[in-house]
């Protein structure tokens, strides 16, 4: 009796054993499943295949819009309300009165903020791989307004032709260009642009709170190397590992004010924190108004000052002297860039209506270059993840299906 008990216990030992190994190997067939089928997403591109590319992003257009309109559906009571009040202000707008000139001002300024929203939306959304509009526009309309501020001694330009194009004023104003005079010009497209970012900012974190909620867990490179990270050990060697723990445990343990000092600093690993703040459940409004504050506010002051000092006339001449001191192709690139300057002057003082002075040079030229091909890239890698996503949602529905079998 005895040995049968000690071979039973034995027996037992070994069954569970062997069911221990099946479910590891069954846990690594898995995870060597899900990597084949992670590398075939990310094979799924336009100019490997551009067909089934397509066809799949096109799929995943019509899957999204058909979400859209279900969720929209759902809250036909708010639309409603939307559709009336525009509605009555296009009856506002289409009836002759006193009150045009105040409707075709809150139209312009309403214009104007959406485009330099949308332009920080495309900035930041994307997981990374959004348009860099700062350097794109931002950028070169603060720096446009600088010289043209230090040109014409004002920045009380002309509405219009500005902001489609700065032309002197007729009178130069009182005082004298100063610092806080170029920030105060540009500072609506700067929080508008800044605003845009922080919207860009809520898909991790909406995907990575949803996820929590409903308990699943994504097979989404971001969020797996969220979790990863989150198991490693703080003594890491990888500097760029480090980095992202330090974030992640800034969010975490800090809190409003971690979020509030992520944001308020150039930090490319701002998407790991909206999804460390979603991970954690952290309240919408605390995440979302340190991230206004941060990048709306603070940051973008930074960065506002920053072109502003560079673009300031007597450094910019500056500059223009030291390439000419650059040995060999210095005088080269210096007589360009003066060309280049001094059609921005004539322009500067040209009138509307007189037209425009001739003579771009080759560096106008690239830079349209730059920024088409730069669209061009966007609009690819938006097609290529619109395909990817569509795999992935195919492959879901077949572990969902093997799952139910």
């Amino acid at each position: 009796m005895a040995e049968n008990g000690v071979e039973s216990e034995g027996t037992q030992k070994r069954a569970g054993a062997k069911d221990k190994q099946n479910g590891n190997y069954a846990d690594s067939s898995l995870r060597e499943r899900k990597q084949q089928d992670r590398e075939e997403r990310l094979a799924l591109v336009l100019w490997k295949r551009p067909l089934q590319t397509l066809q799949y992003s096109f799929l995943e257009t019509l899957i999204t819009l058909k979400e859209w309109t279900l969720k929209l559906w759902k809250r036909r009571g708010t639309v409603f309300l939307l559709l009336v009040l525009l509605s009555l202000f296009s009856m506002a707008y289409s009836v002759e009165g006193a009150h045009q000139k105040y409707i075709q001002y809150m139209e312009k300024k309403f214009l104007w903020c959406a485009y330099w929203v949308g332009l920080g939306i495309l900035s930041s959304v994307g997981l990374g791989t959004g348009l860099h509009t700062f350097l794109l526009y931002l950028g070169p309309h603060i720096a446009s307004v600088t010289l043209a501020a230090y040109e014409c001694g004002s920045v009380n330009f002309p509405e219009p032709p500005y902001p489609d194009q700065i032309v002197c004023p007729n009178e130069v104003a009182q005082g004298g260009i100063t610092l806080w005079t170029i920030i105060s010009k540009v500072r609506l497209e700067a929080c508008m642009w800044g605003a845009g970012t922080a919207i860009g900012e809520l898909p991790p974190y909406f995907m990575a709170r949803a996820a929590r909620l409903s308990g699943a867990e994504p097979d989404d490179e971001d969020y797996e190397e969220f979790e990863e990270m989150l198991g490693q050990a703080e003594t890491a060697q990888d500097f760029a590992t480090r980095a992202k723990l330090a974030v992640q445990n800034m969010v975490q343990r800090v809190g409003f004010f971690g979020i509030l000092a992520c944001a308020s600093i150039p930090n490319p690993l701002f998407d790991l924190a909206g999804i460390t703040c979603g991970h954690f459940l952290v309240p919408f409004w605390t995440f979302f108004g340190a991230t206004l504050i941060g990048k709306a506010i603070i940051k973008m002051h930074i960065q506002k000052l920053f072109v502003i000092i560079t673009f300031s006339k007597h450094i910019v001449e500056q500059m223009v002297s030291l390439l000419g001191a650059v040995p060999g192709f210095g005088p080269s690139l210096q007589k360009p860039f003066q060309q280049y300057l001094e059609a921005q002057r004539l322009k500067l003082h040209h009138r509307a209506g007189e037209g425009t002075p001739a003579g771009e040079n080759w560096l106008s030229w690239v830079f349209e270059k730059v920024v088409l091909i730069m669209v061009c890239y966007f609009i690819i890698s938006i097609i290529n993840s619109m395909a990817q996503s569509y795999a992935k949602r195919t492959q879901q529905k077949k572990y969902c299906e093997e799952k139910t079998k």
